[in-house]
């Protein structure tokens, strides 16, 4: 994020905080569903996953745990009870007070959700019982799936078109849904109305990782083996075979290769080892393996990205398209880009994997569910303020209208002009100080640690005068900024005085131009009557110049 000048508001619509903000947000700038949403709902969000089968859909969660959606709402999909598309956010409140771990979506779509806590939910499209809910009814609500699943913990979820796959906290996969290339692993082509152990070479196993093709199905185990099942027309199961699996086989041309991650797409299949290589297979009519050509692969051939170590492999069941970022920081792309065929990894000037999927994957969607990682580092700014006005650390007071403000010395000498000469030789742990009113000394005191003000526009044109005799030009700045936003016809003379008094010319000039620009009002204000008189007559003076008294 790069640093900007941000203003914040409160209920009332003063300005609460002028700051430099560095906060860590997510970046859903390059999905064009998100331009439906406003600048302060886009800097709340945190969690986020762009679904459909045009990327018009999408469900966000806030920096309050609140959950929302938006879009076409295909097939209930939204979770709301009804099928009424939005183009505003709406809460889904059905899902209030839990916690998103991870979330996937089918081509119907349907939802398969896991909270925090280890609990699934799946609402959407249900027409081959990918809800795992033992009905074929669209689901228009989140529903709590719990048979077979009722004493587990899930940790991950993947979905195929129509069909569910979980894994829980025992390294167990459990799959339900759509079952016509065996993708269940059941052994049958029936469909699965609810969650059903995958077992056979799977029974004695730990899955870590699973992943779903449009009608396939994969787990990595801890031991790096991979596990394969279901559709295999285009040989993205990589076992040299184009026959389909009904249960879970092991890629035997892997041996002695450990996967750490595994990644699908529509019809082909991506590997990341634990020395940081790629392995493709599969459907590669867009060039999705990487290998310099169109030629589908049925065994796990290797992708030549760079010297540098792969961590991170992308790829999403409706998409042609394949992603990876390098761990210094480099992503390639490579399969369908918008419509071309990019038959070998392409560096992108993107800093993450979402990025590619946003502006090149067709259709638009995310292939996992984008998060901000909770950071519990501060930074040394952010240990800076928490100790201000901190009595514990403290090794000077300022005694102003008789209340005390705890500050540190170094800090002040570091940060201010002022304080490095009046402080230099000064052994005192008490200053006095009876210039400025303590609303306004504390907020430049906090400003010192904080580097942003908290005013209303009254306030901030005492700040302003503080300000200026300490020659703080940058709070100087903030001030002015608070002013502005904060100006109405009531409060405009007295801050067009503040202005003047202060030699603001800058903030002069907006303040005049406010006066005239709603003149009718502002004359008839207490500040204009009691207005001092030669500013009364420059102002008279100044807006008969510009002709604001002409019929």
């Amino acid at each position: 994020m790069e640093e900007e000048l941000s203003l914040s508001y409160g209920e009332s619509g003063k300005p609460v905080q002028a700051t430099l903000s560095s906060l860590k947000m997510l970046d859903v700038g390059k999905w064009p569903i998100f331009s439906l949403c406003s600048e302060e709902e886009l800097q709340l969000i945190r969690q986020a996953c762009v679904f459909g089968s045009a990327g018009n859909e999408v469900l966000y969660t806030t920096v309050n745990d609140e959950i929302f959606v938006l879009g076409t709402n295909c097939c209930g999909c939204l979770g709301l009870g009804d099928v009424q598309s939005t183009i505003e956010p709406r809460r889904l409140d059905s899902l209030s007070g839990k916690k998103i771990a991870c979330l996937s979506y089918g081509s119907g779509p349907h939802i398969v959700l896991a909270t925090t806590e280890g609990e699934v939910f799946t609402w959407g499209h249900n027409a081959y019982s990918q809800l795992g809910n033992g009905t074929t009814n669209h689901g228009l609500v989140p529903c709590h799936i719990s048979t077979n699943l009722s004493n587990k913990q899930v940790t991950e979820v993947a979905c195929g078109s129509y069909h569910s796959l979980v894994l829980t906290s025992d390294g167990e996969v459990f799959a339900w849904g759509y079952n016509n290339s065996g993708q269940v692993g059941s052994g049958s082509t029936a469909n699965q109305p609810i969650p059903r152990r995958v077992t056979g070479c799977l029974q004695n196993k730990v899955a870590v990782n699973i992943a779903c093709g449009q009608m396939c199905s994969m787990a990595v185990v801890n031991t790096g083996e991979v596990y394969v099942w279901g559709y295999n027309g285009n040989g993205q199961l990589g076992l040299g075979s184009s026959g389909n699996q009904p249960t879970p086989c092991r890629i035997a041309a892997l041996q002695g290769i450990r996967v750490q991650r595994v990644a699908c797409g529509y019809a082909h299949t991506l590997v990341l080892t634990d020395e940081g290589q790629v392995y493709a297979w599969g459907a590669n009519s867009y060039g999705q393996l990487g290998t310099g050509n169109k030629s589908n692969q049925s065994y796990p051939a290797p992708v030549i990205v760079e010297k540098d170590r792969i961590i991170e492999i992308a790829a999403c069941h409706s998409a042609h398209t394949s992603a990876a970022k390098t761990q210094g920081g480099h992503v390639y792309m490579w399969g369908q880009c918008r419509g071309q065929s990019v038959v070998l990894p392409h560096l992108t000037h993107f800093s993450c994997t979402d990025d590619v999927f946003a502006c090149f994957a067709t259709p638009a969607v995310s292939w996992r569910l984008l998060s901000v990682e909770p950071d519990d580092h501060l930074t040394v700014a952010e240990s800076l303020k928490r100790e201000f006005d901190n009595p514990n650390t403290a090794d000077l007071k300022f005694l102003v209208d008789g209340k005390y403000i705890y500050a540190h010395k170094v800090l002040l000498k570091i940060r201010c002009e002022h304080f490095r000469s009046s402080l230099e030789n000064n052994e005192d742990d008490i200053v006095e100080m009876s210039e400025f009113s303590y609303p306004v000394y504390r907020a430049f005191l906090e400003y010192l640690y904080t580097d942003s003000i908290s005013l209303s526009p009254e306030e901030a044109v005492g700040l302003l005068d503080l300000a200026t005799f300490y020659r703080e030009n940058r709070l100087k700045k903030l001030c002015q900024q608070t002013i502005k936003q904060g100006i109405c016809e009531e409060n405009a003379i007295a801050l067009l005085s503040a202005a003047v008094k202060y030699d603001a010319q800058d903030l002069e000039e907006f303040c005049f131009r406010f006066c005239i620009n709603h003149l009718t009002v502002v004359t008839q204000t207490s500040g204009f009557a009691e207005m001092d008189h030669d500013l009364l007559k420059n102002f008279i003076s100044k807006a008969s110049r510009v002709g604001a008294f002409k019929n």
